[in-house]
């Protein structure tokens, strides 16, 4: 019987690399970060992610469920009801993607702040 290989993401063939931009695409991490909020039906969640097409959604959702991260259930009723939820691998993956983006959301005003200098540093070179 073979050994699991070690993963690493800096291998081009790796798995994982795949895995990591699932997660950390700006849909995935949209996606696992209103999931951490709560189990949404799909129009709902489509709804809290603004800008969202409904066939970019579709496909982010199906690949997180198909890695194990985000949970669906489809309810046997008329009209269906799906609905999607995190599993606990992807509580784990969202709670390190929340971070991200508070972390992001506190740094706008020195990013804003750091793009004007930029901007005008290229407009007087310009």
């Amino acid at each position: 019987m073979s050994a699991i290989p070690p993963f690493t993401v800096y291998d081009k063939a790796c798995p994982s690399r795949l895995v990591l931009e699932h997660v950390t695409s700006r849909w995935g991490v949209l996606a696992l970060a209103a999931l951490r909020e709560r189990t949404y039906r799909f129009s709902e969640l489509r709804r809290r992610i603004e800008g969202v097409s409904e066939k970019m959604l579709a496909q982010t959702l199906q690949t997180l469920e198909r890695d194990g991260f985000v949970l669906r259930v489809a309810h046997p009723e008329i009209p269906p009801r799906v609905e999607y939820s995190l599993t606990g691998p992807g509580r784990e993956a969202a709670e390190l993607v929340v971070d991200l983006v508070q972390w992001v959301e506190q740094q706008m005003p020195q990013v804003i702040e750091s793009q004007r200098q930029r901007d005008a540093l290229r407009a007087e070179a310009s």
